[in-house]
Protein backbone atom coordinates (compact mmCIF):
# COMPACT_ATOMS: atom_id res chain seq x y z
CA UNK A 1 0.00 0.00 0.00
CA UNK A 2 3.30 2.32 1.29
CA UNK A 3 5.42 1.57 -2.27
CA UNK A 4 4.74 4.80 -2.98
CA UNK A 5 6.04 6.26 -0.23
CA UNK A 6 9.39 4.25 -0.07
CA UNK A 7 8.27 1.62 2.08
CA UNK A 8 8.65 -1.98 1.00
CA UNK A 9 5.85 -4.76 1.66
CA UNK A 10 8.43 -6.52 4.56
CA UNK A 11 9.54 -2.39 5.75
CA UNK A 12 5.24 -1.94 6.36
CA UNK A 13 4.92 -5.61 8.12
CA UNK A 14 7.63 -4.65 10.11
CA UNK A 15 6.04 -0.96 11.03
CA UNK A 16 2.41 -2.07 11.49
CA UNK A 17 3.74 -4.85 13.90
CA UNK A 18 5.86 -2.37 15.60
CA UNK A 19 2.75 -0.06 15.91
CA UNK A 20 0.68 -2.97 17.49
CA UNK A 21 3.31 -4.29 20.16
CA UNK A 22 5.84 -1.43 20.40
CA UNK A 23 8.26 -2.88 23.06
CA UNK A 24 8.45 -5.63 20.90
CA UNK A 25 12.05 -6.96 20.22
CA UNK A 26 13.96 -8.30 16.69
CA UNK A 27 13.32 -12.18 17.89
CA UNK A 28 9.41 -11.26 18.53
CA UNK A 29 9.49 -9.33 15.01
CA UNK A 30 10.72 -12.34 13.33
CA UNK A 31 8.41 -14.52 15.41
CA UNK A 32 5.39 -13.14 14.48
CA UNK A 33 5.64 -12.13 11.08
CA UNK A 34 7.30 -15.83 9.92
CA UNK A 35 10.92 -13.66 8.61
CA UNK A 36 14.75 -14.63 9.17
CA UNK A 37 16.65 -12.03 11.03
CA UNK A 38 18.19 -10.44 8.15
CA UNK A 39 15.20 -9.25 6.31
CA UNK A 40 13.81 -8.05 9.59
CA UNK A 41 16.99 -5.87 10.49
CA UNK A 42 17.03 -4.83 6.63
CA UNK A 43 13.56 -3.37 7.38
CA UNK A 44 14.54 -1.52 10.25
CA UNK A 45 17.17 0.39 8.81
CA UNK A 46 15.11 1.13 6.06
CA UNK A 47 12.45 1.97 8.76
CA UNK A 48 15.07 4.26 10.61
CA UNK A 49 16.03 6.21 6.95
CA UNK A 50 12.33 7.16 6.83
CA UNK A 51 12.78 8.33 10.42
CA UNK A 52 9.53 6.26 11.15
CA UNK A 53 11.35 4.98 13.87
CA UNK A 54 13.04 7.01 16.92
CA UNK A 55 15.06 6.06 19.76
CA UNK A 56 13.26 5.81 22.94
CA UNK A 57 14.01 8.42 25.60
CA UNK A 58 13.44 6.22 28.61
CA UNK A 59 15.31 3.18 27.47
CA UNK A 60 18.96 3.91 25.27
CA UNK A 61 19.10 1.87 22.31
CA UNK A 62 15.54 0.89 22.22
CA UNK A 63 13.33 2.15 18.95
CA UNK A 64 10.29 2.86 19.16
CA UNK A 65 7.42 3.43 16.00
CA UNK A 66 6.90 7.43 15.22
CA UNK A 67 3.00 7.68 14.58
CA UNK A 68 1.46 7.46 11.54
CA UNK A 69 -0.13 10.33 11.05
CA UNK A 70 3.20 12.44 12.11
CA UNK A 71 5.84 10.17 10.70
CA UNK A 72 3.99 9.63 6.51
CA UNK A 73 3.29 13.25 7.02
CA UNK A 74 7.21 13.69 7.37
CA UNK A 75 7.95 11.36 4.29
CA UNK A 76 5.57 13.59 1.66
CA UNK A 77 7.36 16.35 3.03
CA UNK A 78 10.74 15.44 1.66
CA UNK A 79 9.04 13.98 -1.14
CA UNK A 80 7.88 17.29 -2.21
CA UNK A 81 11.06 19.29 -1.80
CA UNK A 82 13.02 16.62 -3.18
CA UNK A 83 11.12 15.26 -6.24
CA UNK A 84 8.37 17.87 -7.52
CA UNK A 85 8.50 16.96 -11.08
CA UNK A 86 6.66 13.66 -10.02
CA UNK A 87 3.83 15.77 -8.49
CA UNK A 88 1.36 13.11 -9.86
CA UNK A 89 3.09 10.60 -8.30
CA UNK A 90 3.16 12.56 -4.58
CA UNK A 91 -0.36 12.94 -5.02
CA UNK A 92 -1.12 8.72 -4.84
CA UNK A 93 1.64 8.66 -2.07
CA UNK A 94 -0.61 11.37 -0.19
CA UNK A 95 -4.01 9.42 -1.02
CA UNK A 96 -2.20 6.18 0.54
CA UNK A 97 -1.01 7.67 3.55
CA UNK A 98 -4.09 9.05 4.10
CA UNK A 99 -5.67 5.21 3.79
CA UNK A 100 -2.86 3.82 6.24
CA UNK A 101 -3.55 6.28 8.76
CA UNK A 102 -6.89 5.44 8.77
CA UNK A 103 -6.25 1.99 9.15
CA UNK A 104 -3.23 2.42 11.65
CA UNK A 105 -5.42 4.54 14.42
CA UNK A 106 -6.60 1.11 16.04
CA UNK A 107 -3.19 0.47 16.82
CA UNK A 108 -2.11 3.74 18.57
CA UNK A 109 -1.55 3.07 22.18
CA UNK A 110 -2.85 5.07 24.98
CA UNK A 111 -6.10 5.36 23.07
CA UNK A 112 -8.36 8.21 24.86
CA UNK A 113 -11.32 7.36 27.32
CA UNK A 114 -14.40 9.63 26.54
CA UNK A 115 -13.02 13.10 27.13
CA UNK A 116 -9.58 12.30 29.16
CA UNK A 117 -6.35 10.50 28.38
CA UNK A 118 -3.45 9.69 30.83
CA UNK A 119 -0.29 9.38 29.08
CA UNK A 120 2.41 7.86 30.74
CA UNK A 121 6.09 7.86 30.35
CA UNK A 122 8.07 10.47 28.05
CA UNK A 123 7.56 8.41 25.31
CA UNK A 124 3.65 8.33 25.48
CA UNK A 125 3.55 12.41 26.41
CA UNK A 126 5.95 13.20 23.00
CA UNK A 127 3.85 10.69 20.75
CA UNK A 128 0.53 12.60 22.01
CA UNK A 129 2.11 16.31 21.50
CA UNK A 130 3.14 15.16 18.14
CA UNK A 131 0.00 14.28 16.95
CA UNK A 132 -1.83 17.40 18.80
CA UNK A 133 0.91 19.63 16.92
CA UNK A 134 0.14 17.90 13.45
CA UNK A 135 -3.79 18.84 13.85
CA UNK A 136 -3.50 22.18 15.30
CA UNK A 137 -5.22 24.54 13.18
CA UNK A 138 -5.08 27.74 14.93
CA UNK A 139 -3.43 28.82 18.00
CA UNK A 140 -1.08 26.68 20.57
CA UNK A 141 -0.88 28.20 23.82
CA UNK A 142 2.16 26.80 26.29
CA UNK A 143 3.11 27.28 30.14
CA UNK A 144 7.17 26.33 30.70
CA UNK A 145 7.78 27.17 34.43
CA UNK A 146 10.95 25.91 35.62
CA UNK A 147 13.38 28.25 34.93
CA UNK A 148 15.82 27.32 31.94
CA UNK A 149 14.39 24.47 30.00
CA UNK A 150 16.72 21.17 29.27
CA UNK A 151 18.15 20.84 25.87
CA UNK A 152 16.57 17.54 25.53
CA UNK A 153 13.47 19.32 25.77
CA UNK A 154 14.16 22.08 23.58
CA UNK A 155 15.47 19.82 20.76
CA UNK A 156 11.75 17.45 20.98
CA UNK A 157 10.11 20.99 20.92
CA UNK A 158 11.91 22.45 17.98
CA UNK A 159 10.34 20.54 14.85
CA UNK A 160 7.24 20.36 16.27
CA UNK A 161 7.14 24.39 16.78
CA UNK A 162 8.99 25.11 13.76
CA UNK A 163 6.51 23.16 12.05
CA UNK A 164 3.10 24.87 13.31
CA UNK A 165 4.98 28.23 12.68
CA UNK A 166 5.25 27.07 8.88
CA UNK A 167 1.17 26.15 8.70
CA UNK A 168 0.51 29.60 10.49
CA UNK A 169 0.05 28.53 13.56
CA UNK A 170 0.19 31.21 16.35
CA UNK A 171 2.66 30.11 18.93
CA UNK A 172 1.98 32.11 22.46
CA UNK A 173 4.62 30.59 25.07
CA UNK A 174 5.13 32.08 28.79
CA UNK A 175 8.70 31.32 30.59
CA UNK A 176 10.00 32.45 33.46
CA UNK A 177 11.95 36.17 34.02
CA UNK A 178 15.22 33.59 34.62
CA UNK A 179 15.18 32.25 31.23
CA UNK A 180 16.82 35.48 30.54
CA UNK A 181 19.69 34.49 31.91
CA UNK A 182 20.04 31.07 30.39
CA UNK A 183 21.82 31.34 27.16
CA UNK A 184 20.11 27.90 25.26
CA UNK A 185 16.26 28.65 26.49
CA UNK A 186 17.02 32.06 25.82
CA UNK A 187 18.40 31.66 22.36
CA UNK A 188 15.31 29.55 21.23
CA UNK A 189 12.76 31.85 22.94
CA UNK A 190 14.34 34.40 19.91
CA UNK A 191 14.35 31.71 17.44
CA UNK A 192 10.47 31.67 18.11
CA UNK A 193 9.85 35.38 18.03
CA UNK A 194 12.06 35.82 14.56
CA UNK A 195 9.77 32.88 13.12
CA UNK A 196 6.45 34.72 13.97
CA UNK A 197 5.69 33.31 17.93
CA UNK A 198 5.06 35.08 20.63
CA UNK A 199 7.11 34.78 23.91
CA UNK A 200 6.30 36.58 27.12
CA UNK A 201 8.18 36.34 30.48
CA UNK A 202 7.08 36.56 34.19
CA UNK A 203 9.10 35.94 37.55
CA UNK A 204 6.46 33.11 38.72
CA UNK A 205 4.16 31.12 36.77
CA UNK A 206 1.25 27.99 36.94
CA UNK A 207 1.98 24.95 36.62
CA UNK A 208 3.24 23.78 32.77
CA UNK A 209 0.38 23.32 30.63
CA UNK A 210 -0.04 23.47 26.70
CA UNK A 211 -3.63 24.47 25.19
CA UNK A 212 -4.59 23.76 21.47
CA UNK A 213 -7.21 25.71 19.81
CA UNK A 214 -8.71 26.36 22.94
CA UNK A 215 -10.13 22.44 22.37
CA UNK A 216 -7.60 20.28 23.86
CA UNK A 217 -5.26 21.27 27.17
CA UNK A 218 -2.07 18.72 28.45
CA UNK A 219 -1.07 18.79 31.94
CA UNK A 220 0.67 17.37 34.27
CA UNK A 221 -0.16 14.40 36.52
CA UNK A 222 1.72 15.77 39.28
CA UNK A 223 3.55 19.27 38.75
CA UNK A 224 5.99 18.86 41.09
CA UNK A 225 6.94 15.57 38.91
CA UNK A 226 6.42 16.02 35.48
CA UNK A 227 8.21 13.12 34.12
CA UNK A 228 5.21 10.81 35.78
CA UNK A 229 2.94 11.13 33.18
CA UNK A 230 0.23 14.15 31.59
CA UNK A 231 -3.51 14.38 31.13
CA UNK A 232 -4.93 15.20 27.85
CA UNK A 233 -8.45 16.73 28.50
CA UNK A 234 -10.95 17.77 26.08
CA UNK A 235 -13.40 18.89 28.63
CA UNK A 236 -14.77 22.18 27.73
CA UNK A 237 -15.15 23.52 31.48
CA UNK A 238 -11.25 22.77 32.25
CA UNK A 239 -9.98 23.61 28.86
CA UNK A 240 -11.79 27.16 29.66
CA UNK A 241 -10.48 27.60 33.26
CA UNK A 242 -7.48 26.94 32.11
CA UNK A 243 -7.24 29.44 29.10
CA UNK A 244 -8.32 31.89 31.54
CA UNK A 245 -5.45 31.58 33.88
CA UNK A 246 -3.09 31.51 30.69
CA UNK A 247 -4.80 34.53 29.51
CA UNK A 248 -4.37 36.33 32.97
CA UNK A 249 -0.44 35.35 33.07
CA UNK A 250 -0.26 36.65 29.68
CA UNK A 251 -1.56 40.08 30.66
CA UNK A 252 0.74 40.63 33.39
CA UNK A 253 3.93 38.70 31.35
CA UNK A 254 5.95 41.07 29.67
CA UNK A 255 7.70 40.50 25.82
CA UNK A 256 11.01 38.89 25.63
CA UNK A 257 12.51 41.84 23.76
CA UNK A 258 11.11 44.07 26.35
CA UNK A 259 13.46 44.96 29.38
CA UNK A 260 11.48 44.16 32.78
CA UNK A 261 11.12 47.96 34.35
CA UNK A 262 12.03 48.26 38.05
CA UNK A 263 8.69 49.64 40.55
CA UNK A 264 9.30 53.70 39.89
CA UNK A 265 8.15 53.37 44.04
CA UNK A 266 10.54 50.81 45.49
CA UNK A 267 13.38 50.45 42.69
CA UNK A 268 12.64 46.71 42.62
CA UNK A 269 12.49 44.35 39.29
CA UNK A 270 9.34 42.51 39.56
CA UNK A 271 11.87 38.62 40.71
CA UNK A 272 13.09 40.95 43.60
CA UNK A 273 9.45 41.63 44.61
CA UNK A 274 8.23 38.21 44.11
CA UNK A 275 11.61 37.12 46.31
CA UNK A 276 10.60 38.86 49.06
CA UNK A 277 7.05 38.50 49.32
CA UNK A 278 7.82 34.62 49.27
CA UNK A 279 10.37 34.55 51.65
CA UNK A 280 8.37 36.62 53.90
CA UNK A 281 6.01 33.77 53.76
CA UNK A 282 8.17 31.52 55.33
CA UNK A 283 9.62 30.23 52.25
CA UNK A 284 13.08 28.19 52.10
CA UNK A 285 15.84 29.66 49.82
CA UNK A 286 15.08 25.88 48.10
CA UNK A 287 11.58 26.56 48.02
CA UNK A 288 11.44 30.20 46.29
CA UNK A 289 13.85 29.29 43.79
CA UNK A 290 11.70 26.77 42.19
CA UNK A 291 9.04 29.05 42.30
CA UNK A 292 11.03 31.41 40.41
CA UNK A 293 12.83 29.05 38.20
CA UNK A 294 16.27 30.46 40.18
CA UNK A 295 18.78 28.33 41.83
CA UNK A 296 19.03 28.69 45.43
CA UNK A 297 22.62 29.66 45.39
CA UNK A 298 20.99 32.73 42.83
CA UNK A 299 18.64 33.47 45.78
CA UNK A 300 21.01 33.95 48.16
CA UNK A 301 23.21 36.25 45.77
CA UNK A 302 19.79 38.61 44.90
CA UNK A 303 18.95 38.47 48.99
CA UNK A 304 22.06 39.30 49.50
CA UNK A 305 21.84 42.38 47.39
CA UNK A 306 18.31 43.61 48.88
CA UNK A 307 20.12 43.39 52.15
CA UNK A 308 23.00 45.84 51.19
CA UNK A 309 20.23 48.32 49.87
CA UNK A 310 18.12 47.72 52.86
CA UNK A 311 21.02 48.34 55.54
CA UNK A 312 20.42 45.35 57.44
CA UNK A 313 22.55 43.33 59.09
CA UNK A 314 20.21 39.85 58.92
CA UNK A 315 17.14 38.76 57.28
CA UNK A 316 14.97 39.68 59.79
CA UNK A 317 15.94 43.42 59.91
CA UNK A 318 15.83 42.88 56.49
CA UNK A 319 12.13 42.20 56.31
CA UNK A 320 11.48 44.73 58.63
CA UNK A 321 12.71 47.49 57.12
CA UNK A 322 10.83 46.29 53.77
CA UNK A 323 7.35 45.64 55.20
CA UNK A 324 8.26 50.09 56.37
CA UNK A 325 9.33 51.13 53.39
CA UNK A 326 6.35 49.60 51.77
CA UNK A 327 8.45 46.58 49.89
CA UNK A 328 5.91 43.94 51.15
Amino acid sequence: MLDMLGLDRVSEDVYRAMLSDPQGGVRELCDELGLPEPAVREALDRLADLQLLRASREAPGVLLPVSPALGLELILHRQEQELLRRQQELEIGKAAAARAIAEYADLRPNTPAETAERLVGLDAIQAKLEILAQEVTGECLSVMPGGAQSQASLDASRPLDEAAMRRGVALLTLYQDSVRHDPATLAYARWMTEESGLVRTCPTLPPRMLIFDRQVAVVPIDPAHTRLGALCTREPGIVASLVALFERTWQAAVPLGADRRKDTGTGLSATEQELLRLLASGLTDETAGRNLGLSARSVRRQMAGLMERLDASSRFEAGLKAAQRGWL
